[in-house]
């Protein structure tokens, strides 16, 4: 009884994992390192290619609510996410290399998952999850384009953030603080006056982008659209968004700068920080030259340059059932960004599923069955609802799920429970898992 995952970014590793830990072999393909994409850089599996953040920690997030979900279950991810977290305020955010390296490790060393290294240009006979991610390759696109039926491919465009050295950050023109000191001060705050900020704002709208291939702003996905298309919405949309001052007082004034860009720590010796929201496709030149119009980053040293790359999803509602297999060659499963769920938690969450119920039904037991009170079966059943005319990727959020039976008043207060009535629905499965 063996099992073929293709891939080995998040959700493949996950899906391997949940596999193995259930006994199931496990053939694991990654073409990495005979074959990198524009937007890897590192040999190892898990690679966070964009943010380091997996964003908010707390149960009143949807989010929170699903990486406490997948703790509760056992998760490989979220295990090597918490010992490798640095400090990010209320969100968890991690040690870029350090999570990669405790991933592979931990995969690599498990006896019952073999890695076999290379481009994978067809699916195989036998059980398979595809977990290839949204920079699936030509060879194996082709592939899955001849597997499936009719236009089952949708694409977007995805941009990572640049990442400076902390020694190169001019602190005469910034400081520690998390938004409205909730948590710690993990972030590095720096502040535009209004002149600054609007002298910013036009070169950044005029600056010179890099060629994308088939590029237009319109299939950008919100949660990772360029910060200059962003600008070009708007002289106040970059003010109202990931550069807003509220909650972040200038302690030298005590008071909001007009604009703030936030910057994050990228690794746990804190060397490293990425510009928070400042995901990118312009010319590396004409980053450093807009970018350091910031005060702050004037004399700013580049590790790396912001990059735009072509992301490739499924029309999921049309071919994945709950358990993300393909509908009629249920032999066939899909698993991360491909599905259409966007995010890094969320790939985790949809291999952690395909690779428990695909064990299940391996070694003939019942699926568990994941209802739509909790986020892990919510963003399943999401991706798998019929009859959606204009699918979209999607993060997890509460309002794919069932409301309360009954009233609680503030939104927080609500979350609250939405997330305690999904972790009692969890707890009790998790005993059969």
């Amino acid at each position: 009884m063996n099992v073929t995952v293709i891939g080995a970014g998040l959700a493949g590793c996950e899906c391997a994992w949940q596999l193995a830990q259930r006994g199931v072999s496990v053939t694991l393909c990654e073409m990495k390192p005979q074959k990198m994409t524009p937007a890897h850089h590192s040999p190892g599996f898990a690679e966070l290619v964009c943010s380091n953040s997996l964003r908010s920690d707390q149960l009143e997030n949807a989010v929170g609510l699903l990486k406490e979900e997948l703790r509760r279950c056992g998760s490989l991810i979220l295990r090597c996410a918490d010992q490798t977290r640095v400090e990010a305020g209320g969100a968890l955010a991690v040690d870029r290399e350090g999570f990669s390296a405790a991933v592979t490790a931990a995969v690599r060393s498990h006896p019952g998952i073999t890695v076999a290294e290379g481009e994978v240009t067809s699916i195989p006979d036998g059980q398979v999850v595809v977990a290839s991610g949204p920079l699936t390759s030509d060879g194996l696109s082709a592939a899955i384009a001849e597997l499936l039926p009719g236009d089952s491919y949708l694409n977007f465009y995805d941009a990572a953030a640049p990442i400076v050295t902390f020694e190169s950050i001019d602190m005469d023109h910034a400081w520690f603080a998390s938004r409205y000191d909730r948590g710690t001060a993990d972030y590095i705050n720096c502040a535009l006056s209004e002149e600054e900020y609007l002298a910013f704002w036009r070169e950044l709208c005029g600056a010179q982008e890099a060629e994308v291939h088939g590029f237009e702003d319109k299939n950008v996905f919100e949660g990772c659209m360029p910060v200059e298309v962003m600008a070009r919405r708007g002289v106040q949309t970059l003010a109202f968004g990931p550069l807003k001052p509220r909650g972040l007082p200038d302690p030298k004034t005590g008071r909001e700068p007009y604009a703030v860009v936030q910057l994050r720590r990228d690794n746990a010796q804190g060397t490293l920080y990425n510009l928070v929201g400042f995901q990118t496709h312009l010319k590396w030149g004409e980053q450093k030259r807009v970018f350091s119009m910031i005060p702050a980053l004037k004399n700013a040293e580049y590790v790396r340059y912001g990059v735009m790359h072509r992301n490739t999803y499924l029309n999921s509602p049309r071919l994945l059932d709950r358990y993300y297999r393909v509908r009629g060659n249920e032999r066939v499963a899909f698993a991360g960004q491909i599905t259409g769920v966007e995010g890094y938690v969320e790939s985790t969450a949809s291999g952690f599923l395909a690779g428990v119920e695909l064990a299940r039904r391996l070694l003939g037991q019942e699926p568990l069955d994941f209802p739509q009170e909790t986020a892990i079966g919510a963003l399943a059943l999401y991706v798998s609802r019929e009859g959606v005319a204009d699918f979209q990727p999607m993060n997890i959020n509460f309002g794919i799920m069932p409301p309360l039976d009954h009233r609680v008043k503030g939104k927080r207060n609500k979350n609250g429970a939405l997330s305690q009535r999904s972790l009692g629905i969890v707890d009790g499965l998790k005993e059969r898992l």
